[in-house]
């Protein structure tokens, strides 16, 4: 199968089990979201620069982008239609593979890169609940490329809602991936769900854990 998740995305801490309905987003000021994402971004660059081994950074960067982005939101708005379709027991099970295989794919990226900055660009209200933060990510002997972030206010924090990579909103692309194996598993979430168990499995053993 293709990798569910070929391009990063996002995440943050799931509640209990993921059943409750998760927080609606609401309008944040774009003052305040450009703040969060330069907070975001600072710390970061701090964990991926630090001192010390790729698995000790990849571990303070997933803690991070625990922090920052809403898992239990965009995990379900990625599941779409098959969110309805699923039992409970798979909706829980979905939610805790969905932020496992995020965090392990964007801790894996960002961690391993040392020498990383980070800038900030303008800021932009894109919907009534959020707004488009723009920023530059560099490192040594790479091309520039940039990364705008989907800010939301949820549960009353700034959460992280959507990544958009070089004009590819990585929500939607991975809502579309997910649907697909979905569908060619017959309709059932539980073709998905044995796919992401699969890639869990493959993204552990090429981490050595």
């Amino acid at each position: 199968m293709t990798n569910p998740t070929r391009r990063p995305l996002l995440l943050a801490a799931l509640g209990l089990a993921g059943l409750a309905r998760p927080a609606a987003a609401q309008q944040i000021d774009p003052a305040r979201a450009t703040s969060f994402i330069q907070a975001t971004g600072q710390d970061l660059v701090a964990a991926i620069n630090a001192d010390g081994p790729v698995p000790q950074r990849r571990d303070r960067v997933g803690a991070i982008l625990r922090r920052a982005v809403d898992v239990e939101g965009v995990g379900r708005f990625i599941l779409g239609r098959w969110w309805r379709t699923a039992t409970p027991a798979q909706q829980a099970e979905y939610l805790q593979l969905f932020e496992e295989v995020l965090i392990r794919n964007l801790s894996s990226r960002f961690g391993e890169y040392q020498g990383l900055t980070f800038t900030m660009g303008r800021s932009q209200a894109r919907t009534e609940e959020d707004v488009l933060v723009s920023t530059i990510i560099e490192r040594a002997n790479t091309p520039a490329f940039g990364l705008d972030w989907r800010v939301a206010e949820v549960g009353g924090q700034p959460k992280v809602v959507d990544v958009i990579a070089e004009g590819t909103s990585l929500r939607l692309t991975t809502r579309s991936e997910y649907s697909s194996v979905v569908s060619r598993g017959g309709s059932d979430v539980g073709a998905l769900l044995t796919a992401m168990r699969r890639q869990i499995s493959q993204m552990a053993s090429r981490e050595g854990g």
